[in-house]
């Protein structure tokens, strides 16, 4: 079963309110990250569903995510659970992340955290194929995040 944790963090230039506003409005975020469509915001900062995208060796992946958030300080972190399955290419995919804003004299640093993990015909295609991928849809977070916020 192919699976991995990231850690990562990125020092912008706003404040963590402001921080706050974009990187909790999923629709903008989801916009981030090419894989990521049809993101529904059921409750907010409580219960959201989208689809997941791609393409590994000859399998195109079309997953449906439920995401449930598990923990909320305002303006401070977000811990969500997201898991679904692509039925036709017999995959389960599970992530867990946190996000916390660090507040420092002249900006914030954002901290990211998490684990994820592939099981079924996708996970065929190997660890490090999928953790490549993994950390591609990371690196496009982090881009579109620093090109906003800094």
């Amino acid at each position: 079963m192919p699976s991995n944790t990231f850690d990562r963090s990125l020092r912008v230039g706003r404040s963590a309110e402001d921080c706050w506003q974009v990187l909790t409005d999923v629709q903008r975020v989801a916009g981030w990250v090419s894989v990521v469509s049809n993101v529904d915001e059921i409750e907010p900062l409580s219960t959201y569903s989208a689809v997941l995208t791609d393409s590994f060796g000859p399998f195109s992946l079309n997953a449906d995510i439920g995401v449930e958030v598990l923990d909320v300080e305002q303006d401070r972190s977000i811990h969500f659970k997201g898991s679904g399955k692509d039925r036709q290419v017999r995959t389960s995919i599970t992530l867990e992340a946190w996000m916390e804003l660090e507040p420092e004299e002249s900006g914030t640093t954002i901290h990211v955290h998490g684990k994820w993990n592939v099981l079924g015909t996708v996970a065929t295609m190997g660890g490090g194929t999928i953790s490549k991928k993994a950390d591609n849809i990371v690196d496009e977070f982090f881009v579109a995040a620093k090109a906003e916020l800094d």
